[in-house]
């Protein structure tokens, strides 16, 4: 049984070791050796050109420089501020709501009423398809059943101190 052989684990996992650990071929180059004579392929001029501002020594070539041309930055129009819809993409980050006040609800419902998006475009207030949102601008006496799709805190807290209750509905 000594002159067996032992099986010796087989896979790459094996083969990694501290005294093996290598870059993988290609990733590393080596640094160009500039100015090392005529039969290096980069001595004379060290691969800079003859003459001109490239050519000295200090050189940094600066990004918009584009000679004599027009700049593509002053070429390009401007367009300015979230106001323009073709300026920056705003639109696709914004949140719709429809806002409500306090004092709409105070107007137009009853006391004891429920508040739903449904009841409020039937009186007027919430007239498109986008989630509703109470705002607290302006009081309330009476105790409302609301839901809505958001609350403001000030308004959570007036209508809650009114004896009415609030709750948030999911989704549009």
């Amino acid at each position: 049984m000594a002159e067996e052989e032992k099986e010796e684990p087989t896979g790459r996992a094996a083969e990694i070791g501290l005294h093996n650990l290598r870059p993988k071929p290609g990733s590393r180059k080596r640094r160009k050796r500039i100015g090392r004579g005529q039969g290096s392929g980069k001595g004379k001029t060290s691969g800079r050109g003859h003459k001109g501002q490239g050519q000295r020594s200090g050189n940094k070539r600066k990004v918009n420089l584009e000679g004599g041309q027009n700049p593509i930055q002053m070429r390009m129009r401007k367009l300015r501020g979230p106001h323009m819809k073709k300026s920056m993409p705003f639109e696709n980050f914004r949140t719709r709501t429809q806002p409500v006040n306090v004092s709409d609800l105070e107007e137009r419902f009853d006391a004891g009423a429920e508040v739903t998006p449904e009841s409020l475009r039937a009186v007027g207030l919430a007239t498109r398809s986008d989630p509703v949102k109470i705002l607290a601008r302006g009081d309330i006496s009476k105790a409302l059943t609301v839901r809505a799709h958001g609350f403001s805190g000030t308004a959570r807290e007036k209508i809650e101190a009114a004896g009415g209750s609030c709750e948030v509905i999911e989704g549009r």
